[in-house]
């Protein structure tokens, strides 16, 4: 089973994220059982951003799905830093935080043993995947059109500015919730937990070293 969960690592987290400042996020999938699991997304958003941030908001001014932490739970921490947390928890299938390309797999390795797989199609690509997307759409209309070198130039400075915003910032894919008895990510001393670690300017870059999908297996009973 396929499930769309944290689909905005997948492409529209290059441009949002890069809107709302410089920011780490950790996605930990849990299995709970051999059919649910929980997934918990945690964003932390830079002091240097955040203040900015929020200073701008309007009194009042209610709050869009789109926001940083527009659909998950606030803390403001002491050093300026704030901290999102978005949860949910049952069957595999209703796991999804959002709409997006990339996905979860969740399967049977046997009984009591769950797989849980990060496909990563779509990260690798990176932002070169997902803004010359946007400008292949836009001249769809005439195939034959040569490349806009005006849109290969923004296109570049985006990718630069993007880099500036999240360099030394990660995303991190993680899998807990029991005993990892198989895993191609790093695998905690306890063995309780496996998880990659990888910098949001290797994905801006489309430079990211990754295998086809990253995955655990977890025992659950």
């Amino acid at each position: 089973m396929t499930v769309q969960l944290f689909g905005r690592v997948a492409g529209v987290v290059f441009v949002t994220a890069c809107l709302a400042g410089c920011i780490d996020v950790t996605m930990d999938v849990q299995p709970t059982s051999e059919t649910t699991a929980k997934g918990v997304m945690t964003q932390v958003m830079s002091a240097q951003v955040y203040p900015m941030l929020k200073a701008n908001k309007k009194p009042g001014q209610p709050t869009s799905p789109d926001e940083f932490c527009g659909d998950g739970q606030l803390s403001e921490n002491a050093d300026g830093t704030a901290t999102c947390v978005v949860s949910k928890e049952g069957p595999f299938a209703a796991l999804a935080f959002e709409q997006g390309k990339e996905s979860v797999k969740f399967s049977s390795a046997g009984p009591g043993l769950v797989r849980v797989a990060f496909p990563t199609a779509e990260m690798a690509k990176g932002l070169n995947g997902v803004i010359s997307g946007v400008n292949s759409a836009a001249a769809a209309g005439d195939p034959a059109k040569p490349a806009d070198p005006e849109a290969a130039k923004q296109e570049e400075q985006m990718k630069q500015m993007m880099a500036a915003y999240f360099d030394g910032h990660f995303v991190t894919l993680k899998v807990s919730g029991g005993d990892i008895t198989e895993t191609n990510m790093r695998l905690a001393a306890d063995k309780r937990s496996a998880e990659q670690k990888i910098p949001f300017t290797d994905l801006i870059n489309g430079t990211a070293k990754l295998p086809d999908e990253l995955y655990a297996v977890v025992k659950v009973k």
